[in-house]
């Protein structure tokens, strides 16, 4: 990377930013000014490192490279400059290897290599929903099955993070919070920023050593509590009454619940969109009767309760009218509390650059949360801060924007630290940028489609996860079954087996009833599904001293629990599989991610593997593999320490 380094080219200029937010969705537009490529003059050796000089070619304004490396390896490039007002935007190019795969920008859905694609740094919905939505009726009018995959360079994701990963076991970290833009050529690689950059590389000689490394710079997860191995955790809504109804149903039939999520525990409104929560945090008690009572009672038969919040504010309730009365809410140029419209309502948001604001709202979770003895939540949202909103702080919104989820996911960490509750309690966020893997306990890939399509479907979850667990955070788990519901989608039998059976060979199992729970299967409707239930949280609980062990080789390594193959198979097609995965170093999950499918191809890197299922043995090479629902392509590693417990799972089937 030092050579590379060297030869750097920069080009400097200035322009103007425009945002349109919709419904989180940034419609992103620029005006460039001025661009204007930097003269090198000279290359000045240090003890530690090198200066490269530039300087623009007519004003001569001068700026330095600054590369440095530490006892540790680790190179750091800064760009600096001594009219640092002149210019905001800053494009940065180094030779790159046309060989090499690309991975990482924080979480990508339909691609995981990105050796030849722009990447957009910047945090937001995932999906836009005009577009996604006009696609579905394209396809309803053709006819056509639900194969969506929309071009990648419009993509924009919840988790962006300036962190990149080549398959030559390098990493690339970038230090900064604004809008930028990776652009990963055949032979240069590009970025664009629009502040002073600073970046950090470091090379290793494994990539388990290299998320190490990037470890180090970034931080890293803990451990969970021991109980969320026990089971499944189910959704469940409406109440008391039907959570004792449907724990009573399940786990007659041998399934095993470690959790209730009830995310409408505050309330719940009903909109155009579905079946919604209340952003009023506190315990709803006409909807959960004796709530705090049932707590007690399920935590004492090995189930806890979970709920969910965000950091907006119902502005119909009184939580709402404190925090407007105590300046707490963002604000807009008016001086008026910005209101926000998320599906089909408006809502107003904390402003967390107020210490104020930011204890108060800690206080909520501490109080109505924890205090009400909840086992864990759902911290959504983090990704909507508008670019032209005012903040109590006084900073730039478009300097704070990428950073929110960070912020949001410390104030609930710090919550459960501050109780002394890290044992017993946690919570999963959705968002992020730099600063989240280290705040957050652990992510969800968010709001999957209730489809089998590839970019928004039950197949995007596995590139979301590994470009995930390449930036460094590796400790991730979907919803099951998906959640959004648009149009005439809904969510199918088949389709909701098939993703119970990814997320049993998962750190987390959790199901979702969706934003139309009328409208989609669910995983009680009938006993076909209550059995495959059962059998998938029996295997997902019989996996526990396996998961345990990778979680905590996570916390301590950083070393993720769910892995790309090329991470321990240096093979050409390891490189770009997207389909499958390994968990931990021992097992190899192929999904079954194709609606009618009834098995599929299966890529098995060189190594003797032995089918869960069949116990048949298999080396390296592509092969048909049978896989009816109950039982999916999972195969285990024979040279595994852990392969005399890993093929009792057979047992269970």
């Amino acid at each position: 990377m030092i050579d590379n380094l060297r030869q750097t080219e920069i080009m400097v200029g200035t322009g103007d930013n425009r945002f349109k937010m919709s419904r989180g969705s940034f419609n992103y537009r620029q005006t460039i000014k001025s661009m204007t490529r930097l003269r090198r003059k000279s290359v000045v050796e240090k003890t530690n490192g090198f200066e490269v000089h530039y300087e623009t070619p007519i004003s001569k304004i001068p700026y330095t490279l600054n590369v440095t490396t530490d006892s540790d390896g680790l190179i750091k490039a800064e760009l600096l400059s001594e009219e640092k007002n002149r210019h905001n935007r800053f494009w940065l190019s180094f030779p790159a290897d046309p060989e090499e795969h690309i991975y990482g920008g924080g979480e990508t859905y339909s691609e995981f290599d990105l050796k030849g694609k722009k990447v957009r740094v910047f945090v937001a919905e995932h999906q836009n929903a005009k577009r996604i939505a006009g696609k579905m009726i394209r396809e309803a009018v053709t006819g056509k099955r639900p194969n969506r995959k929309s071009a990648f360079k419009k993509y924009e994701t919840y988790y962006a993070q300036p962190t990149f990963v080549s398959s030559k076991k390098y990493f690339v970290h970038a230090d900064i919070n604004g809008y930028s833009q990776f652009r990963f050529g055949k032979k240069r690689t590009m970025i664009y920023t629009q502040e002073l950059p600073v970046f950090y590389f470091r090379k290793a000689d494994s990539f388990e050593d290299l998320s190490y490394k990037l470890s180090c710079l970034i931080g890293r997860q803990g451990e969970l509590p021991d109980w969320i191995y026990d089971g499944a955790i189910l959704a469940v809504q409406q109440g008391t009454e039907i959570i004792d109804e449907k724990i009573s149903r399940v786990t007659a039939m041998g399934t095993k619940v470690c959790g209730i999520w009830s995310q409408d525990w505050c309330g719940c409104r009903k909109t155009g969109f579905g079946y919604q929560v209340m952003w009023n945090w506190e315990w709803d008690r006409e909807l959960y009767k004796d709530l705090d009572v049932k707590i007690r009672e399920w935590k004492e038969k090995g189930i806890r309760f979970l709920g969910y919040i965000n950091p907006f504010m119902a502005i119909e309730k009184d939580l709402y009218k404190y925090a407007s009365e105590h300046g707490y809410c963002v604000k807009d140029k008016k001086g008026k509390d910005y209101l926000v419209t998320i599906t089909t309502f408006p809502a107003a948001m904390i402003d967390f650059t107020n210490p104020e604001a930011y204890e108060w709202y800690k206080e909520i979770i501490k109080k109505n949360m924890i205090g009400l003895g909840m086992g864990g939540w759902m911290a959504d949202f983090g990704e909507y801060l508008p670019m032209d909103c005012v903040l109590h702080s006084g900073e730039d919104p478009e300097y704070v924007h990428n950073r929110w989820p960070a912020i949001w996911a410390k104030l609930n960490r710090e919550a459960v630290e501050e109780c002394g509750v890290g044992d017993e309690v946690f919570f999963f966020t959705r968002a992020g940028h730099t600063g989240t893997v280290s705040a957050s306990m652990m992510m969800w890939t968010g709001d999957q489609h209730v489809d089998w399509s590839v970019d928004d479907g039950l197949p995007s979850v596995i590139p979301a996860t590994l470009s995930l667990a390449m930036c460094g955070f590796g400790v991730t788990h979907s919803d099951v079954g998906g959640y959004t519901t648009i149009m005439k989608m809904r969510r199918s039998k088949e389709l909701l087996m098939r993703w119970e059976e990814m997320n049993a060979f998962s750190p987390l199992f959790r199901s979702h009833e969706g934003n139309q729970p009328a409208n989609n299967v669910q995983f009680d409707d009938d006993e076909e599904l209550i059995r495959q239930l059962s059998r998938m949280s029996r295997i997902h609980t019989e996996l526990k001293p396996y998961l345990k062990k990778l979680v905590k080789e996570n916390a301590e390594r950083a070393i993720p629990v769910i892995r790309p193959l090329f991470y321990h198979y240096d093979e050409e097609k390891a490189f770009t599989e997207k389909t499958e995965y390994l968990l931990g170093r021992d097992l190899l999950v192929a999904p079954v991610l194709t609606q009618g499918a009834s098995g599929r191809k299966v890529y098995l890197p060189d190594d003797r593997w032995v089918h869960l299922f069949s116990g048949k043995e298999y080396g390296g090479g592509e092969f048909e593999i049978d896989a009816p629902i109950g039982k999916p392509p999972v195969f285990i590693r024979k040279e595994s320490p852990d392969f005399a417990d890993l093929i009792e799972l057979q047992m269970i089937i």
